[in-house]
């Protein structure tokens, strides 16, 4: 039924429970994992403000890029721990977050979103909505599920 299966990962609670819907369906239907983690750019002046402290001074967005590979690296990992198979594979882009994961999942002919309910985006309008989630659900070409 499903053969490629993206999970949007973020580091947050919900991305997690995501990843741990799309390894019970894995082990149902031998499918890929693809592990997607989009990093946003920020002006210097959102980044002075971001969660994302390096530890020496470089520029915003490769701070950012080296977070979401973390991130990214830490959902693999938890995957394995959770007993899916070897077809796990990490990706790190960078944009805005829905529009990246929907372009991501028509590229790669992905037949499965999941996503968590809310993620760390800080948008306030997320707190109400799951905006990403909402948005990726109602702008994806393949089922959603929302966990």
């Amino acid at each position: 039924m499903f053969n490629k299966i993206l999970v949007a990962v973020d580091g947050s609670e919900g991305a997690l429970k995501a990843l741990e819907k799309a390894v019970e369906i894995q082990k149902l239907t031998d499918a890929e994992i693809y592990l997607l983690c989009v990093f946003k750019h920020h002006s210097l002046f959102e980044a002075s403000l971001s969660m994302v402290r390096p530890d020496s001074v470089q520029i915003p967005d490769q701070a950012l890029k080296e977070y979401a590979t973390d991130v990214a690296n830490h959902a693999r990992e938890h995957a394995k721990l959770l007993g899916a198979s070897a077809k796990v594979r990490a990706f790190v882009k960078g944009g805005r977050p829905s529009k990246t994961i929907v372009k991501f999942a028509k590229d790669k002919d992905v037949d499965l979103i999941v996503v968590g309910t809310r993620g760390t985006n800080g948008d306030v309008e997320g707190y109400f909505l799951g905006s990403v989630s909402q948005r990726v659900a109602s702008r994806a070409k393949c089922p959603t599920l929302v966990v």
